[in-house]
């Protein structure tokens, strides 16, 4: 799986930390050439030197929001303008927003659907052709177990990773004869940034995955031709194990464990 895209470009969105800087480091020990973009120039740059240095491929950086809808679009010019015939799209960028709905900041939400929805369906839009002409290619969009059930107090993150995963699921099929594979990384709590930035306090301390863990799970299963993976034994058992009960039961469960203090009940 490691060498499977060897020689090839990459390009990985939010690879500055976590599962996309992941993702690029193993890429970049398999050979692949890369292109990072995220919004911190400085990390981009950092991480962008050290695995061409350290694996001896090439990297290119682009510095870009993509809760800003014209983002997508500067990427995909970057890469034409360098000449760039990108192989493997790698949809990560993403972030959630913890706390009840109704006292959300609304432009914040909103920049969460721009990113984790309309920005995937952009750049996927904006390189499938090129592959589709070439009749090969690879598409890896990060989803969520948060996308196999509705998740009270992230209720808008949950329902944005719905979008990634029934999109690549049907993607999937819909480009499969013309060699093109795509898959769904779906992965549960991972030790990154994530908590962090949507401001919701971790509850799985030492149950987490490793990022790294994460990123070659997805590969692997991309490589393999499969829809979409669950990251994680358990994680599969719990996303598959939840169909057994009604789904009523199911939401009301994860209300009470991502309920914040002073929320009613």
């Amino acid at each position: 799986m490691i060498a499977e895209w060897k020689g090839k470009w990459a390009l990985v969105t939010g690879a500055s930390a976590g599962i996309g800087k992941a993702l690029a480091a193993a890429l970049a020990e398999g050979g692949a050439n890369l292109v990072l973009t995220a919004r911190r120039e400085e990390r981009l740059r950092t991480i962008a030197q050290q695995l061409s240095r350290e694996h001896r491929v090439r990297s290119e950086i682009f510095v870009a929001d993509l809760a800003e809808p014209a983002a997508p679009k500067a990427v995909y010019q970057f890469t034409l303008q360098k000449g760039l015939a990108i192989d493997l799209l790698v949809n990560n960028a993403g972030f959630g927003q913890y706390g009840e709905f109704h006292k959300a900041d609304s432009d914040r939400l909103l920049q969460m659907i721009q990113v984790n929805c309309s920005a995937v369906l952009q750049l996927t839009r904006l390189f499938v052709p090129a592959m589709v002409a070439r009749q090969s290619g690879d598409v890896l969009i990060v989803a969520s177990t948060a996308a196999f059930q509705a998740v009270p107090y992230i209720s808008t993150y949950a329902a944005t990773k719905v979008f990634d995963l029934f999109f690549a699921e049907g993607l999937a099929e819909e480009l499969r004869p013309y060699g093109i594979r795509v898959s769904a990384l779906c992965p549960g709590t991972t030790t990154s940034e994530f908590h962090e930035v949507a401001g919701h306090p971790s509850r799985s301390k030492g149950r987490e995955q490793s990022a790294e863990v994460v990123a070659r799970n997805g590969l692997k299963a991309l490589a393999a031709g499969k829809s979409y993976v669950i990251s994680g034994l358990a994680n599969y058992l719990g996303a598959h194990g939840e169909r057994l009960v009604p789904r009523r039961f199911v939401t009301r469960v994860a209300a009470k464990m991502f309920r914040p203090p002073g929320a009613p009940s």
